[in-house]
Parts: C-alpha cells; structure tokens; sequence
C-alpha cells in the first residue's frame, strides 16, 4: 500500500502595516467581518500578527501579503510574500 501524499495547506492573509519600528520585523493588522450569530448585525474583529521581512521592504501603511511559515521566535510565524500597494 502506498501513501496518498496530501498537499500541505499554507495559510495567507493580506493587511495593513501598521508598525516598521523592529529590525526584519513588521507588525500587520488583519481586519476580517463577521456576522452576530443571533442580530442581523456584521461587525469588524482587528487581529495583529508579527510578520518577518527579510529585506525591509514594508513601511508602515502598506498594504501586504503575508503566508505562514515556520516559527523564526516566539512571536513570529508569518513571513512577508509581497508589498501589494505602496502608502504614499
């Protein structure tokens, strides 16, 4: 018997930098909707993550890819795909 080989689902979202201050380090707010379960109501749930930026590339107000990856400290296991639209 051989093993089906399954395709490892890699996890990527897009967001605002919202911080450059750390050295190969930004900070990204991820906004996503969501609807009340009971009132006919959507709302705004805010995530940060810590995303790795190897080249520095990202200023703050960028909009961005970012994927998953493996953890590079204790806070960051996201690293940077793309700068998708540039602030300024």
């Amino acid at each position: 018997m051989e093993k089906e080989k399954t395709k490892k689902i890699i996890r990527a979202f897009t967001g605002l930098v919202t911080s450059a201050a750390m050295t190969k380090t930004i900070t990204v707010k991820v906004d996503s909707i969501k609807k009340h379960p009971k009132y006919p109501k959507s709302f705004t749930v805010s995530r940060k993550y810590h995303v790795h930026d190897e080249k520095q590339a990202a200023k703050v107000g960028d909009k961005v890819r970012f994927a998953e990856c493996r953890p590079l400290s204790a806070t960051k296991r996201w690293t940077l795909v793309e700068v998708l639209k540039v602030n300024g």
